[in-house]
């Protein structure tokens, strides 16, 4: 019988497999469009882009968009602001959302689904909404830290949004509230996925419940820490960017430690209205994003290959 070639056994493999590929295709279909069509604009990052000779007829520039940002007298402030707060995000939500996802499957029944619940709450609502909220915290005259607070401990009023020096832990805390509960809901169906068999076993050998989550719990669950480390390293060089202009408002006064890459390119380019600067700033992110997921990859292969994502 004659051996079959590559694409013949890809095409046999799809019809083998038909009903799961019929199940697979809305969601290849939505990736393909979402991700990767858009990436023939590339090319746009380096065009002076024009609306009378359009995309394809707009003179090339070469590497003279991205002079924009590399050359911006506020790039060491907007690169130390977005590496910083990507790095603390993705600390403080990974430790948060394991200890939450820890801490609820040891609870059973209906009061577990129920903190999961107003966890997850939270993730959905639009920063937008999570800026007027924090603003009615913080509002100088009529905030509830300002009104009620402060005033229980006799403490003066905080001009909220001209003091630079609260805002990085504002940030951080605002960014945990909001997404710790969808991370913990990761970790909570990874520990759900740990045969219970560990546990009794650990019971018959008289382990405490903290023996049992440093022993068996966390080590089970580290390949999963490690994949989402990994993957979160590629939006080092990106932030919310809702986070950095709806929280604080867009307040001058708070733009040395509020101001990020992504907030500087809005503004600027609002002004100038040239979307090929738009384009090499979005490139030049992806593009860092993409050699820090490779080198953190490959310093996790160095020390556990097994973990590894690829």
């Amino acid at each position: 019988m004659r051996e079959r070639t590559g694409f013949a056994l890809f095409v046999h493999s799809l019809w083998k497999y038909r009903f799961l590929t019929i199940m697979l295709a809305p969601a290849l279909a939505v990736l393909v469009v979402n991700n990767y069509m858009p990436m023939f604009g590339v090319f746009i990052a380096f065009k002076n882009i024009n609306y009378i000779d359009g995309i394809f007829g707009s003179p090339w520039v070469g590497f003279k968009n991205f002079e924009f940002l590399f050359n911006s007298g506020s790039i060491w402030r907007i690169t130390r602001n977005t590496v910083l707060y990507s790095v603390a995000f993705m600390i403080v939500n990974t430790v948060l959302s394991v200890v939450i996802a820890v801490a609820i499957n040891e609870l059973r029944g209906r009061l577990a689904k129920t903190y999961q619940t107003f966890l997850i709450m939270p993730y959905f609502l639009s920063m937008i909404v999570v800026g007027y909220l924090v603003y009615a915290f913080l509002n100088p005259e009529k905030g509830f830290v300002n009104g009620t607070v402060l005033e229980w401990f006799g403490a003066d009023p905080v001009s909220w949004y001209s003091e630079k020096p609260y805002w990085p832990y504002i940030l951080i805390l605002v960014n945990a509230w909001k997404n710790v509960g969808i991370g913990a809901v990761i970790y909570i169906a990874a520990i759900a996925g740990i045969d219970n068999e560990y546990y009794e076993a650990a019971v018959i050998d008289g382990a405490t419940k903290w023996k049992q989550i440093v022993h068996i719990t966390l080590p089970l669950i580290q390949p999963i820490i490690v994949i989402l480390t990994i993957l979160s390293m590629g939006s080092v060089f990106n932030t919310d960017f809702g986070l950095f202009y709806q929280v604080p408002m867009d307040s001058g006064a708070l733009y040395p430690v509020t101001d990020t890459v992504d907030t500087y390119v809005y503004r600027v380019l609002m002004e100038l209205n040239d979307i090929g600067m738009s384009s090499a700033a979005a490139l030049a992110q992806s593009v860092l994003g993409f050699i820090l997921v490779l080198l953190t990859n490959s310093a996790v292969r160095r020390i556990n290959s097994d973990q590894a994502l690829f």
